[in-house]
């Protein structure tokens, strides 16, 4: 990973985007506020940069598809010297494709995803490489309490609300802009949510940049901004298959995650509030081995996530300390040799086997996509935390700034 960034790129939120967003819907109070934050972040786009510094660095934009009601879809394609290249695409301002060679030189896409607008919205369950909010993960029940006020949520998963509710940021059509600061290449896109919307308080702001570089790190920063009090908890939905969409399972591949605690769940999936272990489990990677390796143990908490056959849907609680600096996870197909690596600013990680992916539908290079196809690696705050007092807190203040980065580092260079 590379070591020489700036501090203001991982850490500071864009505030003229933010401010633009906020304009439009007259929220004065947030735009003051916004405004008095401080510098926009350092790689502007059309910064001024030498691309001739960093030779085949493109960042390309073109039409992916149309909403059924019409509105235009883009997507941007993002190529560095290496051969890797990441689409992304403003319906869920959502990863598409990442194309990575093997050690061979090799080139596959290993993130599951959709040729059409039509698929994502068919099965958009799946939240395929999606950016995911208001609020990443589960809130118990549907409702959470704020400023001693309880605000009631759709509930699109059991009794409980999933990653946002039934209209997430997955289903939005984000504005784009690309960025080239000469030594990075990627897109920044925005979105206004309304006040009430899925039943979260506050007007929000939202800005995701995505950026690529010559050391094949894939860059997600995350900023927003709210005129009230609200919970807010954003993360990256990509699946992941090193050996290639579609190539069978990912049991055989190699993941390390360092993290010696995960959060315990109960039936629907809720933390019990209670930071476990993960010593002697099944949910132990603190040592790399085999993603299938313990998936079929007879353990309560693996049957939960999946009842039929076992698999991995867990929060793990990270030793990284919000250090982009600090390994958090790394995963290894062992035959093409390709790994990623995840570095983070968030406390916890989603590691998600893709248990309920059936085998009924296909990506976007006509492949099947099967039972076990895929792992996420979702950044995040703990699951319910608006409900849980001892976890970290994802409340945010009204005229205060979130922003999150994750890094997802791609191997061999």
């Amino acid at each position: 990973m590379n070591h020489d960034d700036n501090e203001e790129e991982t850490t500071m939120t864009d505030t003229s985007t933010l401010t633009r967003s906020l304009r439009a819907c007259g929220s004065a109070t947030v735009l003051a506020a916004a405004l008095a934050a401080g510098p926009a972040l350092a790689a502007n786009n059309n910064d001024s940069g030498d691309s001739a510094q960093s030779p085949h660095l493109a960042v390309t934009e073109s039409d992916f598809d149309k909403t059924p009601q019409g509105k235009q879809i883009e997507r941007y394609h993002l190529t560095n010297r290496n051969g890797m290249s990441v689409d992304i695409i403003t319906f869920g301002a959502r990863v598409q494709a990442i194309h990575m060679p093997d050690k061979n030189g090799k080139v596959a896409d290993i993130a599951l995803g959709f040729n059409n607008v039509k698929d994502y919205i068919d099965h958009k369950s799946t939240y395929f490489g999606a950016t995911i909010g208001r609020y990443g993960n589960r809130i118990a029940n549907g409702k959470f309490k704020l400023d001693g006020k309880t605000y009631h949520l759709p509930k699109n998963n059991g009794p409980n609300t999933l990653h946002g509710g039934t209209e997430g940021f997955d289903q939005k059509v984000w504005a784009a802009s690309p960025i080239d600061t000469g030594n990075t290449v990627g897109v920044e896109l925005t979105h206004f949510s309304p006040d009430g919307t899925m039943g979260f308080p506050g007007n929000l702001a939202v800005t995701v940049r995505y950026t690529l570089d010559n050391d094949n790190d894939l860059r997600i920063h995350y900023s927003a901004v709210s005129d009230k009090d609200t919970v807010i908890n954003l993360t990256n939905h990509t699946y992941f298959n090193l050996a290639g969409a579609g190539s069978g399972t990912v049991l055989d591949q190699v993941a390390m995650i360092n993290a010696d605690q995960f959060t315990p769940i109960n039936d629907t999936l809720i933390p019990t509030g209670k930071l476990e272990s993960v010593s002697g489990t099944p949910l132990d990677f603190t040592t790399p081995k085999p993603i299938g390796q313990d998936i079929h143990a007879d353990n309560q908490q693996l049957k939960y996530a999946e009842p039929k056959q076992g698999g991995y849907d867990f929060n793990w609680v990270l030793n990284s300390d919000g250090d982009l600096h600090k390994l958090a996870v790394r995963v290894t197909d062992p035959k093409s040799g390709r790994t990623v690596e995840m570095y983070t600013s968030e406390p916890g990680v989603q590691f998600y086997t893709s248990n309920f992916l059936d085998g009924s539908f296909k990506g976007t290079n006509g492949k099947t996509l099967g039972h076990w196809g895929g792992f996420t690696l979702e950044a995040q705050h703990y699951p319910d935390s608006p409900n849980q007092p001892n976890f970290p807190s994802t409340e945010l203040k009204a005229g205060q700034k979130y922003t999150q980065t994750t890094v997802y580092k791609f191997l061999p260079e």
